[in-house]
Formats: structure tokens, C-alpha cells, sequence
């Protein structure tokens, strides 16, 4: 921390802190501004937002769910938290790394992966897909464009196996999550 000036906001992480990843799940009043709102909180601190994806969750009470992914040391992660829930608009706001554990919460990604080949790499962009469970969306004589939904990690693995092949282009929709169990997150 900054001996000068203690209080400060800006001083949040320490050099001694490891940073871990942490997934934030927040309920929101459906409204414009909000989510600038809750970002803004990030970036005026100067943290990175590794995913983030925001869907409306209930029609008829106006709130949606901001799942935001996002590392940094728990100490740091806590004191956002507290922060984004004294936002007027914030209805909860859950940690579900730190709350639930490791496999105390579900996360999931889609990701659509376009890919060129022909020949043997046509062969083995599929042969590829096939051993992750990607399903095949579009297909041309010389390019797939392939699906998958999964874990972070196995997309990663699955797009750095197909660079080789002959990854063209990639679009991700960053991580969903819900807590495990019958509560509510």
C-alpha cells in the first residue's frame, strides 16, 4: 500500500498479493447506464475484465446478470465487490470463486472457430473436432466453421490445436456461470 496516502482507492494491490482469477455474478436492474456503471468501477482502478457477458434473467422484474471474470488478489476482489454492491441499481452481487470454490460453480463458454484447410488439414481440422465434440455449423470445400461450448481452458486447447491446422478467424462469448445446488446465486 501507498504510506502516503492509505486511503486510497487506487492502492489496492500490494506487491506481496498473488492474483487469482476470480467470477463475479451480479444482479442488475435492466436499465442503460448500469453496466457502464459496474465497469467503470474496474477500469477507474485499473483492472483488466478477462470476460463478461450480460443477459436479461427476468422479463417481468426488469434484472439481468452480469457474469464478469476478472483477477486479482481476494483481498481486492472482496473490496470491488463491496463497492459494485453499493451501486443503487445492484440488487446482489456474488463472488463464485471465493463463495462456492472450484467446482461450487458452473462456467461454460461458446466459442465459434473458423478454419481453412484441405487436403490431410481438412482431414485433421475434423478429426479434431470430433475428439473435443465441436460441432460442424457451416462447411465450404476449403473452410469449417466450427461450435463449441465448454470450459475456458478446453476452448483454449482446441484453438491452439487448430492454429496449426489453419485457424482463420475466432469469436468467444465469454464465460456464463451459476452457482451449483438448488439456491439461488
Amino acid at each position: 500500500m501507498n504510506d502516503k496516502n492509505p486511503a486510497s482507492t487506487y492502492d489496492f494491490v500490494s506487491i506481496d498479493e498473488n492474483k487469482e482469477r476470480h467470477t463475479l455474478s451480479i444482479i442488475v436492474d435492466n436499465e442503460s447506464g448500469v453496466l457502464a456503471r459496474v465497469i467503470g468501477l474496474f477500469a477507474a482502478r485499473g483492472f483488466n475484465i478477462d470476460s463478461l457477458t450480460v443477459s436479461e434473467i427476468e422479463s417481468k422484474n426488469q434484472l439481468s446478470r452480469i457474469t464478469l471474470v476478472s483477477c486479482g488478489s481476494p483481498s481486492v476482489i472482496e473490496k470491488i465487490k463491496i463497492q459494485v454492491e453499493r451501486l443503487v441499481p445492484v440488487h446482489k452481487v456474488s463472488d463464485l470463486t471465493a463463495e462456492y470454490g472450484q467446482y461450487g460453480a458452473l462456467e461454460r463458454e461458446l466459442a465459434l472457430i473458423k478454419v481453412k484447410g484441405s487436403g490431410n488439414k481438412r482431414l485433421e481440422a475434423l478429426r479434431l473436432a470430433e475428439a473435443f465434440d465441436a460441432q460442424t455449423v457451416d462447411a465450404s470445400l476449403n473452410s469449417f466453421i466450427f461450435q463449441l461450448t465448454g470450459r475456458t481452458r478446453e476452448i483454449d486447447r482446441f484453438i491452439h490445436l487448430m492454429s496449426s491446422v489453419g485457424l482463420l478467424e475466432v469469436s468467444r462469448t465469454g464465460i456464463a456461470a451459476l452457482k451449483r445446488g438448488a439456491e439461488n446465486t
